[in-house]
């Protein structure tokens, strides 16, 4: 898994890399215009930090997540090569924000306001998420944000739980996917039933698909 941002604004020229989450102890590694950040235990990369990175990317110019695909993944394996580093990224282009239908849903057994839905995704793979909002209801089709989603205020999705629950992914909330006019109430963003499970979720004509 390989996350990217970027936003010269606020950090410099710096790419943001995420490859795992966050450990409890963390090492840091430099050469050159690299940073390595990885679990001291293991070994196993959780990141890097790419310095000057428009000495090797001179077009990067967006403000955010930056598209990962192969020709970038080979760029930044380049770059960590130069820099005296043994790459270890891998390039994975699935989309990360997909439609999903809500197959099952329970309460959680320890909570009076959680649920526990299982959610069909990308051709019949099923995730187990847990959710709290007040209007999720079995069969809906809903915005399901995967493990590895970049939400628009930087958080990132992982594999955890919720009251000792599994819950791999999120299901998300206009407000959350950072919508024009999104309504700021609780709530999932509940989609039109003619749109198909496990496709891609289009940003740019969210504003078409509300219910």
């Amino acid at each position: 898994m390989l996350i990217a941002s970027y936003n010269r604004k606020a950090l410099g020229d710096v790419l943001i890399t995420v490859l795992a989450p966050d450990k409890p102890v963390q090492a840091v590694a430099q050469k050159g215009d690299v940073v390595r950040i990885y679990d001291p235990e293991t070994n196993q990369s959780l990141g890097y930090n790419f310095f000057n990175i428009t000495d090797y990317l001179p077009n990067l110019s967006v403000n955010g997540q930056v598209a990962v695909n192969a020709k970038f993944v080979n760029t930044l394996t380049q770059i960590l090569e130069k820099n005296g580093f043994e790459a270890d990224l891998e390039n994975d282009e699935t989309p990360k924000f997909v439609i999903g239908y809500v197959q099952t849903l329970k309460a959680h057994p320890d909570s009076d306001h959680l649920h526990v839905a299982q959610v069909e995704v990308d051709g019949g793979q099923m995730l187990q998420i847990v959710c709290g909002a007040p209007n999720i209801e079995q069969g809906q089709k809903v915005v399901v944000a995967k493990v590895g989603a970049m939400m628009p205020d930087g958080a990132i999705i992982w594999p955890g739980s919720l009251r000792g629950v599994a819950s791999d992914g999120m299901i998300c909330a206009a407000r959350e996917l950072d919508l024009p006019n999104a309504p700021q109430a609780r709530g999932i963003l509940v989609l039109s039933d003619d749109i198909e499970v496990g496709s891609p979720f289009d940003f740019e004509k969210a504003g078409q698909i509300f219910v």
